[in-house]
């Protein structure tokens, strides 16, 4: 039944992504990219014969899973998603080899935004596309899409998307799964088309504007263009892209609350509060270090801004090399590589929320040594939280630095320095793109060895479905009955 069960829920899942597939098959239609075509047209089309020849004969069986196969399902659905898209960059005869064309897959899915591409601009409009579109199916989750558009999953819906989701507290929006998944991807599709727009009134073309918007709500960082962000060389667009990189790092449930008036929920919100304030210091500190750069306090804010939100909302777009800015500089945005957008967002990373609780728990460490029959508590959003909750941010901080590290020793093992390894792995584990080094942001992966980038591909995978979905199959406790 298990076997089945996960069958019709992937089938589904990849028969979507494909149906996708449409949005860069019309542009190369449109480009008269006829090369690519096949490229597109036949993974979509046996996705969407085996969704169908999947799921009309077992239609009659309910979906009913435990919450050990959840787990299993995600991780297969994201790895089959992203074989699906390799195999299409791969045939399309851009990509020298089947691991480059994963790599580039799986940054994609998992909206990390690092390239073995050296130079997109040779492609296809319709492939540079693709790579974008892969950071708006993976930016909200492609498994939340499968149960918002699919009533049948709405048992066991719950917990595939906790399974998928960030953040240590996960609930529901409205009182139904399916309901929460078509509201949260609604204000994504909102969001996407009013950038688009935005984009487009400010000089770029259709396509490079949809291209951006995807990569920006998604927050992943691919681009159209060599120079990313920078080559347009606009303070319009860069403006506008903070903007939505910014909102796109916020819990998208508070999008909604402001939707149905419910103002006190966002005010209060603990984790909304620390995002903005970490944002607007860190973009202080490092205009006024700009200033000597730039002359110009205006100049500086624009190019401090963007850079901040694209980092901390895990997005690694770039407008600027900032390898070249002052050491100071560097130092807070490597900091905010350990940081993360907010629970609940596209973003990745730790996650602002699991520093406002650690934050709240030290403070709690330091009131009890001063009042040692005092009884303390931590509180979000103006609610007491449950205990466990601190226990359970200090495993996932354990277990991320862990893999940074053990990514880290994998880099050097690849012959790459010190710096540029650390940083790499904070930046994969992180999904965040850009690195320091020799992979800064205006490097990128191809000189890597494979087996880099495949260690790679499975930290992007990890990092992104926040470390348990992919790391418990490794434990012996779950192969457990």
């Amino acid at each position: 039944m298990f076997i089945i069960s996960c069958a019709k829920i992937i089938s589904v899942l990849l028969g979507i992504v494909g149906a996708l597939f449409i949005i860069p098959i019309s542009v190369a239609l449109y480009y008269g990219e006829t090369n690519v075509l096949l490229s597109f047209i036949i993974p979509a089309a046996i996705s969407i014969i085996a969704m169908f020849a999947i799921n009309i004969p077992t239609r009659k069986i309910k979906i009913s899973l435990k919450t050990k196969q959840t787990f299993l399902i995600v991780a297969l659905s994201w790895i089959f998603a992203s074989l699906m898209c390799a195999c299409t960059f791969y045939s399309s005869g851009y990509f020298s080899s089947f691991v480059d064309a994963l790599f580039e897959s799986v940054s994609g899915i998992t909206t990390t935004g690092a390239t073995i591409l050296s130079d997109v601009e040779s492609l296809p409009r319709s492939i540079n596309l693709l790579r974008c579109l892969t950071h708006w199916i993976g930016g909200m989750g492609i498994v939340t899409l499968t149960v918002a558009l699919l009533p049948l999953l709405g048992i066991g819906g719950f917990q595939l998307i906790k399974a998928e989701t960030t953040g240590p507290e996960k609930g529901k929006v409205t009182a139904r799964i399916t309901t929460t998944a078509k509201i949260l991807w609604l204000i994504y599709f909102g969001l996407t088309v009013i950038e688009t727009v935005a984009l487009m009134i400010a000089g770029m073309d259709f396509v490079d504007a949809l291209s951006h918007a995807f990569a920006t709500v998604g927050t992943g960082g691919f681009s159209t263009k060599n120079a990313s962000i920078g080559s347009f060389n606009s303070a319009a667009i860069d403006i506008i892209c903070t903007i939505f990189m910014f909102l796109c790092g916020i819990n998208f449930s508070l999008f909604y609350y402001l939707i149905i008036k419910k103002f006190s929920d966002v005010y209060e919100n603990s984790e909304l509060k620390a995002y903005f304030a970490i944002v607007v210091v860190f973009i202080l500190i490092i205009t006024f270090s700009l200033m000597p750069t730039y002359k110009s306090f205006g100049t500086s804010l624009r190019y401090s801004a963007f850079q901040v939100v694209s980092i901390i909302t895990t997005t690694g777009f770039a407008t600027a090399d900032y390898l070249f800015w002052p050491f100071i500089s560097q130092v807070f945005l490597f900091l905010l590589f350990f940081v993360g957008g907010c629970s609940g967002s596209t973003g990745g990373g730790i996650k602002v929320i699991r520093w406002v609780i650690l934050g709240k728990q030290l403070n709690n460490e330091t009131k009890q040594m001063l009042h040692p029959h005092g009884v303390f508590t931590i509180q979000l959003n103006k609610r007491v939280c449950r205990k466990e909750i601190v226990f359970n941010v200090a495993s996932f901080m354990t277990l991320y630095l862990v893999l940074v590290a053990i990514t880290t020793v994998i880099g050097c093992i690849g012959n790459l320095d010190i710096l540029t390894s650390f940083s790499a792995a904070a930046s994969m584990v992180g999904n965040i793109g850009p690195a320091f080094g020799s992979l800064g942001p205006s490097n990128n992966c191809a000189m890597l060895p494979d087996f880099v980038k495949l260690w790679y591909s499975f930290a992007m995978l990890a990092g992104r479905l926040e470390l348990y979905t992919m790391l418990i199959f490794f434990m012996p406790s779950y192969w457990e009955k």
